[in-house]
Formats: C-alpha cells, sequence, structure tokens
C-alpha cells in the first residue's frame, strides 16, 4: 500500500530503529516524516501529511528488556478505506515484530518462559473515529458530492436551454450585462444546494448522531466557494454545449469523474500519476480534505490554505472561460 507515516522515535536505541525498519519493510508504509512528539504527530495526520503515525517513548530497549514497551499507533480514521487498511497492517505488523524479539530472545538464552509473552505492546489508536463507524466516514464524502452533482446538472442547460428556446435574443436586448446574466442564472441553483446539503447535515447530526467537530460558519463559507466553483463549471458546460442533450450528457461525465478521481470512492494516494493530474481538474478533490478535515476532523482553516486558494482561482477561470465562450456564441 505504502501509506504515508509519520514517526516520534523518542527512544533512538537499536530496539527502536529495528522496529521501524520492521514497520517500513512490511512494505505497507512509508516513512514521510520525523517529528518529536505525539502532538507532531497528530498534527502531521490533521494536515494529511500522513495516513498513520508512530509514537516510541523513552528507554523503549530498556523496557523491551524487561516486557514492558509500549507503542503508539496511530490511524487516520477520516477515510474508511485508509482507516481500515491501516489498523489491519499495523496490528499484524505489531504482532510480527514481537513474535521476532521472542524468537531471537530464545535462540540467544535456549530460555522459553510462557509468563512473558509480550515484550512489545502495541495500542493502535484510530483518530476521529475510534469505532470505525461506516456512517461517519460516509457523511463527509456525501456532502461533497451531492453539492457537485446539484450544482453541475442544475447549471449545464441553463444557457443553452435560453438559445434552444429562442429567448436569448430577448434577455440581450435587456440593459444586463453578459456576466450578470450568467450570475443570474446560477444564483437559484446556489439556494437550492446549500438548502440541500444543510438538510443533508442536519440528518446527519440530529437523526444519525454522527459528530459535527469543526466551526460550521467556516464549514459554510467554504461550502459556498465550493458551490460557486460547480456552478462555473456546470456554466461552462452550458455555454460550450449546442444543445441540451450535449450539456447534460457532459456534466454527466464531469460528475462521474469528479467522484472516481476526486478521493470519494478510493484513495487519491493509491492513483497512477495521470489520473491523479486529471483529479486536480475538479472542485471535489480540493473540498474532500476540507470537509474531512472540518466534520470529522475539526481542525481550522490553517491546515487546508492551499485547497482554499485553488478554489478560488478555480472560480475565477471557469467564470472567465465560460464569459469568453458565451460572447463566442453570441458572436
Amino acid at each position: 500500500l505504502h501509506m504515508p507515516l509519520v514517526v516520534a522515535n523518542q527512544s533512538l536505541d537499536s530496539a527502536s530503529h529495528a522496529y521501524i525498519s520492521a514497520v517500513v519493510a512490511s512494505g505497507y508504509f512509508d516513512v514521510a516524516d520525523y517529528v518529536p512528539d505525539q502532538d507532531s504527530v497528530i498534527a502531521a495526520i490533521d494536515r494529511g501529511d500522513a495516513h498513520a503515525g508512530i509514537v516510541i517513548p523513552p528507554d523503549f530497549a530498556a523496557n523491551v528488556a524487561r516486557d514492558q514497551a509500549q507503542v503508539l499507533l496511530l490511524v487516520d480514521g477520516s477515510d474508511l478505506f485508509i482507516s481500515q487498511s491501516a489498523y489491519n497492517a499495523l496490528t499484524a505488523i505489531a504482532q510480527t515484530h514481537t513474535d521476532d524479539v521472542l524468537l531471537g530472545r530464545i535462540s540467544r538464552t535456549g530460555l522459553f518462559d510462557r509468563a512473558q509473552l509480550l515484550p512489545v505492546e502495541a495500542r493502535v489508536r484510530v483518530l476521529y473515529n475510534p469505532n470505525i463507524d461506516d456512517l461517519w466516514f460516509l457523511i463527509p464524502g456525501m456532502a461533497a458530492m451531492l453539492l457537485q452533482t446539484q450544482t453541475i446538472a442544475l447549471t449545464a442547460a441553463a444557457v443553452v436551454r435560453e438559445r434552444e428556446m429562442g429567448t436569448i435574443e430577448q434577455l440581450l436586448v435587456t440593459p444586463i450585462l453578459p456576466g450578470e446574466l450568467l450570475l443570474g442564472k446560477i444564483a437559484p441553483n446556489c439556494i437550492i444546494a446549500f438548502v440541500n446539503m444543510l438538510t443533508v447535515m442536519a440528518l446527519s447530526v440530529y437523526w444519525f448522531n454522527v459528530p459535527f467537530r469543526g466551526n460550521f460558519w467556516l464549514f459554510l463559507g467554504l461550502a459556498f466557494l465550493y458551490v460557486f466553483s460547480g456552478l462555473g463549471l456546470g456554466l461552462l458546460v452550458s455555454t460550450v454545449s449546442q444543445s441540451q442533450k450535449q450539456s447534460q450528457q457532459l456534466a454527466a461525465v464531469i460528475m462521474l469523474l469528479g467522484i472516481v478521481v476526486g478521493g470519494v470512492i478510493f484513495p487519491r494516494y493509491k492513483m497512477p500519476l495521470v489520473i491523479r493530474l486529471i483529479g486536480y481538474l475538479f472542485p471535489l478533490t480540493y473540498f474532500i480534505p476540507i470537509a474531512r478535515g472540518i466534520i470529522t476532523k475539526g481542525v481550522g482553516i490553517e491546515y487546508f490554505w492551499d485547497s482554499v486558494f485553488i478554489l478560488v482561482i478555480y472560480i475565477v477561470m471557469t467564470m472567465f472561460f465560460a464569459i469568453q465562450a458565451f460572447h463566442q456564441s453570441l458572436d
């Protein structure tokens, strides 16, 4: 799997290095960074720099000799695939390493003590979703997917419908500018998308008891950016399409690709480079970390400034190209 791993090795002895080497040699993890303590490990997982973390306390080698060593294994619980895979892999690796330590001790001393069978005790802790509840994983992705689907689908036929009905000329004789016309087309759809999103969030929190750990108003503001980026993409589809059927087909392809390569179903770190690059063309890719970060992890905006910045650029670019395509269609 080669999941990114962050390590806080506070012992720095041969036993701790052997434990980390065993984790890396398994092929499931790659060390992304070394940090000083447990808080730094959690911060790296919050930022999305790692999917799991290892915290090795001081005097690890001495505690192994006394059969009192403990290792804290932290797993990102905001993604279903990652949490289950990392949990199972870390548990298996910890057990295998413990067996290797015991076999090495027996081969050196020739003694076997049934009363002492755990020289290294691994404590696996799943962050944000300790019970690995499936519904807690689904809600952030469902909210992001719903907003993308509705914003693109509702707006994809906005301009081309007017062209097919022959009413576009009546709109053009009014004193409004093309940009104002396009904004007027997406405003009602923005309201509809927000109402549906708030309905889903209310049902998840108050009916299904899914915790909302972050700042709700921050989530609402960033969701507005995300909605606007989806509306801009749908508007671009509408302006370049020649018929409503074409706009619907193109919108369906965009929505399906966004869901597949955006990280809703499959983890993006496992995708080939070309697929990951294609995923950057869809706003869903940038909003998934935001939704999971605020809803599931409860982190602030400082952990995903890059995604927010890209969404702003995305809005500007899609609206610019939509207006340009609208001008060309008028000509």
